[in-house]
């Protein structure tokens, strides 16, 4: 397995595993499927911030940040997002994928990296947990999706 930033050309596989997840469960809140377009260009302006993890050929999964929120007084500290295919998952590309993207995030002096994890999202806690990052915040019934209400879970971890 490689992890490599990722290209235009891997959003078809990036659909391919983040559009079963926003149709069937409740990792994410989001309701609407990316299209390869969109995912192209977010590919293109994050650069080197999106990261594919590979094997002979296949996309296992991606890891990518961006702001925070917005103003100067956030520069350093970034969003991050991870998604993997099912049957990667419980192999270590997790922990590759968010290792290489936290040297990344080093590079660009990002100080801390947030985690907005559903609270339904038992093995994305546990997995952030492992990762080192801490719970600092639990955000009561502000998604909805499958007609019930979900809690956001805050979590960060400090990279110096």
């Amino acid at each position: 397995m490689i992890v490599r930033p990722a290209i235009a050309a891997d959003a078809r596989s990036i659909c391919a595993i983040t559009n079963p997840i926003i149709r069937d469960t409740l990792i994410t809140f989001t309701t609407r499927e990316r299209l390869e377009s969109e995912v192209a260009e977010e590919i293109f302006e994050k650069g080197a911030r999106f990261l594919v993890a590979e094997d002979q050929g296949a996309v296992l999964g991606f890891a990518s940040y961006g702001p925070f929120r917005s103003g100067p007084g956030y520069v350093h500290t970034a969003e991050h997002s991870i998604q993997l295919s099912a049957q990667a998952r419980g192999k270590g590309v997790g922990r590759e994928l968010m290792s290489r993207l936290e040297d990344v995030a080093r590079q660009d002096r990002i100080h801390v990296l947030i985690a907005g994890v559903s609270a339904a999202n038992f093995d994305g806690i546990a997995f952030h947990e492992a990762m080192g990052f801490s719970e600092v915040g639990r955000m009561s019934q502000v998604g909805r999706k499958f007609d019930q209400w979900l809690d956001l879970v805050l979590m960060q971890k400090k990279l110096a």
